[in-house]
C-alpha cells in the first residue's frame, strides 16, 4: 500500500477546485493508495506521464481535459508526494 502526501498549500486549493474535479482527484488518490502509479496506466483517462524541463523528476496525470496532478513518486518508500492540483495552461506550448 502506498501513502500518499499532499502539500500543505495544496488544501487551499482543493477547496476552490470545481467538485466533479475534486471527485476525479479522490478517485485518483485512491488508485494511488492501494496499486500505485502502475495503477494509473489501467486507467485510460488519466493519461500519466512524466515531466520534463523544470518539473524533470515530477509526474503529471489528467484529471480532466484541462486539470491536472503534478506529483513525485518514492519508490524504496512507497510514497506519492503531491505538489499541486491546476488547470493545465496550453498558452505556455
Amino acid at each position: 500500500m502506498w501513502t500518499v502526501y499532499e502539500k500543505k498549500s495544496l488544501l487551499k486549493t482543493l477547496q476552490k477546485i470545481p467538485v466533479e474535479i475534486l471527485k476525479h482527484y479522490e478517485l485518483w488518490k485512491r488508485i494511488v493508495e492501494f496499486e500505485g502509479i502502475q495503477g494509473l496506466r489501467l486507467v485510460k483517462g488519466f493519461h500519466d506521464e512524466a515531466l520534463k524541463g523544470k518539473l524533470d523528476g515530477y509526474r503529471s496525470s489528467r484529471l480532466s481535459k484541462q486539470w491536472r496532478v503534478i506529483y513525485k513518486v518514492e519508490k524504496k518508500l512507497l510514497e506519492v508526494y503531491v505538489i499541486d492540483v491546476n488547470p493545465h495552461d496550453y498558452k505556455l506550448r
